[in-house]
């Protein structure tokens, strides 16, 4: 069984995917804030308190990692609203970059960083790992940073590196801002829920299953950028019609409301290259 320490155990994505690594065995140590801690504890998992990950040097980190064989990075400001020019992408960049400096120091196995379909050239509608990278916002070029700082340092070293993009996710614990809970909060309480055209088309994936995908390439030998994806698409009026069908309140869903967003690409959608055996 592979010793795993995994930052952002506590959040949307994170949560799960501890889940899953505890329910099958392996030893798991958990890197959060004081006071997220109660979170994790029906899992059978290490704790280290931290005020901040990403304000940790290179020999904090090279210490922590010292009896540590994967090392599974999910933290990164991610307020909704607010994270795709926040100047915090600054510092979660800085600090990832000390954490992979650490890494190599203490002769870590694997390392598996989280990026974003948003590091891709949107306007190709279909994405694979071969896409060409374009950021648009602060957020998608620090990973873009990230990304490519870490796959040219590891490379120099023994650790090999996973980069995982995750697309559209959805489900259980998600920020109440975001587009499927505030459709079943206005929708459960009998409310309007304006909403754009809905013609756009995305990938979304329930975040369960995109944990059970993102665990598999973490216990697996894959390398490199990886998507995290269903590899279908679906407008957003389709899947608000499917969330409004769940209350019978399809009359609630009021499209056009809210204005398209012109810049906004008219299709995202994810390939998946699965791995070899």
């Amino acid at each position: 069984m592979s010793r795993i320490l995994m930052t952002g155990a506590t959040g949307f994505v994170g949560f799960p995917v501890a889940q899953k690594l505890a329910a099958e065995g392996h030893p798991l140590t958990c890197v959060v804030r004081p006071g997220t801690e109660t979170l994790l504890a029906e899992l059978d998992t290490q704790i280290i308190l931290c005020d901040d990950v990403f304000s940790q040097s290179s020999d904090w980190w090279a210490s922590t990692l010292s009896d540590i064989d994967t090392l599974v990075h999910l933290a990164w400001y991610a307020e909704p609203g607010k994270y795709l020019t926040s100047g915090l992408n600054l510092d979660c960049l800085a600090g990832t970059l000390s954490m992979a400096k650490g890494a190599a120091a203490a002769n870590l196995r694997r390392f598996v960083g989280i990026g974003t379909c948003f590091e891709y050239d949107l306007s190709a509608g279909t994405l694979s790992v071969e896409t060409t990278l374009a950021p648009s916002t602060p957020y998608a070029a620090a990973k873009v940073a990230a990304f490519t700082m870490l796959n040219a340092w590891f490379a120099t070293t023994d650790v090999a590196f996973l980069w995982a993009r995750l697309f559209y996710l959805y489900g259980a614990r998600e920020d109440q801002r975001r587009l499927v809970p505030y459709l079943h909060a206005q929708l459960s309480s009998g409310q309007a829920a304006e909403l754009t055209s809905g013609q756009a088309v995305r990938d979304y994936l329930d975040v369960e299953e995109a944990a059970e995908i993102l665990v598999r390439d973490i216990l697996g030998n894959r390398t490199g950028p990886t998507n995290i994806c269903s590899g279908k698409g679906v407008t957003i009026r389709a899947l608000a019609e499917e969330i409004a069908d769940q209350y019978g309140r399809r009359d609630l869903l009021q499209f056009g409301a809210r204005p398209d967003n012109l810049t906004d690409p008219p299709i995202v959608v994810g390939q998946r290259t699965e791995e070899t055996p």
